[in-house]
């Protein structure tokens, strides 16, 4: 027997099976092969269509059980992970009302500045450890305030893995972890913020049911079983956001331990017991997927959205080959610290980290008589392991204490000089994790079924791909960090 997990991207789906006994995945795929459109009908906006993600659920729950052999009937239960602080509303009938306004449009900004003004800073960031921000509450204000005619028609409001379980179960439901994605969430209160819904004008009446993370969240009609091959009758058994999923995905549970990601942009969430924040901006607070009132264990996220961005457009613009390895090999040859040239990576978009600002990317130091191409490389994934750190230590000065770091086999954490740059400055091990957000939403499903006694029991040591120790040498390293961080606040202070 089987579980199935899906992670719904605004790119694709990706879905994945794992055997009920042992937790070893059985299988992974995606869908589309194509990224998925987003519609953007005005600058800074972006949605996509509801029906078009549980089409693809369909289409790849089919191609991912050809590719594995296995049976849909040998199917026992569904994790679902899914893009956070999307927006999707639906009428009494659960029809779509409008498209899903998706985690990187940012038509609410002002609102959610306004309300954090308006409602008091104190207050949102003691009882909802965050500002409203542009985020899914706030979404559907700019939805009441621009479209009242689709806003009187919603039934509830949903976020996108909610939307799936809808699809699925045919119940409108909901997590205490989704609320706090949203900002829907009071901590202090352990209820949805009334206070919050009540000054928007928004009717808590539109909140689903909610259930626990992990749970019996409804089981699998008729019509979705036909709709997309899955057994009818089976239960959906988890959901979470994606990034609280990739951290339970890494095995990242305590408070202490720290899941990272880099890609395109780089995503440092670090698990916590601490309620208390002293940042709203720069640093946001979800509730974890093992989080409850008695035991808070809560999600602390810092995004950089400049992170492998900078190296990729090193090698499409600088670099002869187009294999990472081999720039990474290039950069091996050259001493810690680049010979003094440094690069701040800092060039997709404001940076919330920086308090939004938006500088673009610097090259500092840069001598035509002793610096190339392989200088370039190093000091680019020095510059973006320095950014890390630079995040970490916001993160420390907000109550996070580190004990571990776990990440996945991407580009970055494949790179020698990149993750053993920051175990050094960060003295800790970084211990590299082949699993993908399917598995771990399958696991999870595992978990909440029975088959697995604890979180810790699902997972397997036959992935753990490498690990990146310390180095005694860490002076060096230091004093590079510090020439980078110089000029960082040099440039962002002037």
């Amino acid at each position: 027997m089987y579980y199935i997990g899906y992670d719904l991207g605004s790119s694709s789906v990706k879905a994945a099976l794992i055997d009920a006994k042992t937790g070893r995945s059985a299988g992974v795929t995606n869908y589309p092969e194509t990224e998925m459109a987003i519609i953007s009908v005005e600058t800074s906006w972006a949605e996509q269509e509801p029906e078009i993600w549980w089409k693809n659920i369909g289409k790849v729950t089919q191609k991912l059980l050809l590719k594995a052999g296995v049976n849909s009937n040998q199917i026992k239960g569904i994790g679902i992970a899914y893009q956070m602080h999307g927006l999707v509303v639906v009428d009494k009938e659960h029809n779509v009302l409008r498209p899903s306004i998706i985690w990187c449009d940012s038509r609410a900004v002002n609102i959610g500045n306004e309300t954090f003004k308006g409602v008091g800073e104190e207050k949102c960031i003691s009882n909802l450890l965050n500002s409203p921000g542009n985020f899914t509450l706030s979404k559907l204000k700019w939805v009441k305030e621009n479209e009242p005619k689709v806003y009187e028609k919603i039934d509830k409001l949903l976020l996108p893995g909610d939307y799936i379980a809808l699809k699925l179960t045919g119940e409108a439901t909901t997590t205490i972890s989704g609320l706090s994605e949203g900002i829907m969430w009071d901590f202090k209160q352990n209820k949805p913020a009334d206070w919050l819904f009540n000054y928007l004008g928004i009717s808590t009446d539109l909140i689903p049911t909610i259930v626990p993370t992990f749970s019996n969240q409804g089981t699998v009609t008729k019509k979705a079983s036909e709709e997309t091959g899955l057994p009818e009758g089976i239960p959906v058994l988890y959901r979470a956001g994606d990034q609280p999923n990739n951290a339970l995905s890494l095995n990242v549970l305590h408070p202490g331990e720290i899941a990272a990601t880099g890609g395109t942009s780089g995503v440092v969430y670090a698990v916590t017991d601490n309620t208390d924040s002293k940042e709203s901006v720069r640093i946001n607070s979800f509730a974890h997927v093992n989080y409850t009132e008695d035991l808070p264990r809560i999600g602390k996220l810092l995004n950089i959205n400049g992170a492998g961005i900078q190296y990729s457009w090193m090698k499409n613009h600088i670099a002869t080959t187009d294999s990472y390895n081999d720039m990474n090999e290039l950069a091996s040859q050259v001493p810690v610290g680049s010979d003094g040239l440094r690069i701040i990576p800092f060039g997709n978009g404001a940076e919330r980290m920086l308090n939004n600002s938006n500088n673009g990317s610097s090259i500092m130091n840069l001598n035509f008589n002793k610096h190339q191409s392989p200088h370039l490389f190093r000091a680019a994934l020095e510059g973006i392991a320095f950014a890390f750190v630079y995040g970490l230590e916001i993160l420390k000065n907000d109550g996070v204490n580190l004990s571990g770091m776990r990440a996945g086999n991407d580009n970055l954490f494949r790179s020698e000089i990149f993750s053993k740059t920051i175990a050094t400055l960060v003295e800790t091990e970084i211990n590299i994790i082949d699993t993908t957000g399917a598995i771990g939403a399958a696991r999870a499903a595992g978990v909440a079924f029975g088959d697995f006694t604890t979180l810790e029991d699902a997972f397997s040591d036959n992935e753990q791909v490498l690990t990146y120790h310390p180095l005694n040498d860490k002076q060096i390293y230091v004093d590079a960090y510090n020439l980078w961080k110089n000029d960082l606040e040099n440039k962002y202070n002037n």
